[in-house]
């Protein structure tokens, strides 16, 4: 039987995973200069975590949750992260003893949903969380600190976009307002906007179906309905955001796909992922301890989907966005068994001394062994055959160059090392 990975999941290779790592590591330079620190939940929680917190009228909730029951006990793969940054949250008391708190999370999600490019049943993301506070600043710094781990990885085209969904004092009034303007367009609609009229209207505003937006696009503006409150904060939001010199388009029919946002959302599109368009979105959810059971509590956020980064990132320059990776400081060909053995030894006593060194394993021709020397992008190689170890001295080539350098090898590998050494380390 030949095994293949499930659909919707992919092998990330070593050559792939040095460009998901290059992300994630400038991904956490960014949250370490804006003061975050990593959390890192399960992936299996309890399915009514999700079916309170994403909302029980969620797509995500709906269609798209892998969940299962064991032992009269219902689990479910984690769909998104901030459910459960928040469970942790209060699981672990910090609302008692360090209420405001400023999280990331890089991990693995799981959604049941139709693979296309840049989205996976399994896939994965990077996020953050502001837990205990309501100030709209923290609104725009969380969108600034989302687009500056894209402009890390040097991303271009990109494009913000906020709105506000106001609170539990205006939101109850807009809907009454859709519900009214919908309800003679109601019958020309998707089937699932039908259902979401009756059970959540304001999911109506984030429907893709190209039927449904155009009715969408002459509903009365959320924007001409927010309290006193919500317009405060909204204009704050903007104004950081006009501070800071970042643009952005004010989209009055943006809602995220999640029940639990408040106040500010927002989305960060690129044309390179198609109809689909966002790479990040986020926003607050003020309200989210509380459902859990904890005080009332100011909280903001965002998250990024990984793969369509890289996707759209690669598009962009039309090749892999990171290098593989170094080669090894030293790659050693032996010729013969004892050559073996003892270019074994060495490339330990290398490693032991902080030198990436390895040797060409197999009986492999000499001719195949160098042709992987060559395409090792290793800085330097040696050909250890038994006239070397007889005069106990080596000749290490520098592949770039061509140069080569004779060492003494009879005493063990601390000229060696120290050769390496000063090689790599450019002069003061």
């Amino acid at each position: 039987m030949n095994f293949k990975a499930p659909r919707g999941t992919h092998d990330i290779l070593p050559d792939e995973a040095a460009t998901w790592q290059w992300l994630e590591s400038t991904a956490r330079e960014s949250f370490r200069r804006f003061g975050y620190r990593e959390i890192r939940t399960p992936l299996l929680e309890h399915l009514e975590l999700f079916e309170r917190g994403t909302g029980e009228t969620s797509d995500v909730v709906q269609k798209e949750m892998y969940a299962f029951e064991k032992s009269d006990t219902r689990y479910a793969l984690r769909p998104e992260g901030t459910p459960s940054v928040v469970r942790a949250y209060l699981q672990a008391s910090l609302d008692k003893t360090q209420p405001f708190q400023k999280f990331f999370y890089i991990g693995p999600m799981f959604r049941y949903e139709r693979p296309q490019a840049g989205r996976q049943r399994q896939f994965h993301q990077l996020g953050a969380e502001v837990i205990g506070a309501d100030d709209a600043l923290l609104d725009a710094e969380v969108i600034l600190l989302a687009l500056q781990v894209l402009e890390g990885i040097g991303l271009t085209g990109q494009r913000l976009i906020v709105n506000s969904s106001g609170c539990t004092t205006c939101r109850p009034g807009y809907r009454d307002v859709l519900h009214k303007t919908l309800e003679p367009h109601i019958d020309g609609m998707c089937a699932d906007c039908d259902m979401r009229f009756k059970r959540n209207v304001l999911r109506i505003l984030d429907c893709k179906k190209e039927v449904c937006r155009r009715v969408v696009a002459t509903l009365p503006k959320i924007t001409e309905h927010l309290c006193d409150a919500c317009r405060a904060h909204f204009d704050t939001v903007l104004q950081a955001l006009d501070g800071a010199g970042q643009t952005y388009e004010a989209d009055p029919y943006l809602v995220r796909g999640l029940d639990y946002y408040t106040r500010t959302v927002f989305e960060i599109h690129h044309e390179g992922l198609g109809a689909r368009g966002a790479i990040c979105g986020g926003g607050r959810y003020d309200n989210l301890v509380e459902t859990f059971g904890g005080p009332s509590l100011g909280c903001t956020g965002f998250s990024m989907g990984m793969e369509g980064t890289l996707a759209v990132l690669a598009g962009q320059s039309g090749e892999a966005v990171a290098p593989s990776g170094p080669g090894p400081d030293l790659l050693m060909v032996p010729v013969g068994a004892s050559a073996e053995n003892q270019c074994f030894q060495w490339s330990f006593s290398l490693r032991d001394q902080g030198h990436y060194s390895d040797i060409t394993y197999g009986s492999k021709s000499v001719k195949a062994k160098m042709r992987a020397a060559n395409r090792s992008g290793s800085i330097f190689v040696a050909v250890v055959g038994d006239d070397e170890l007889a005069a106990g001295e080596i000749i290490v080539k520098r592949m770039e160059t061509g140069e080569e350098t004779k060492i003494d090898v009879r005493s063990g590998t601390n000229q060696l090392a120290a050769f390496l050494y000063d090689a790599r380390t450019p002069p003061t």
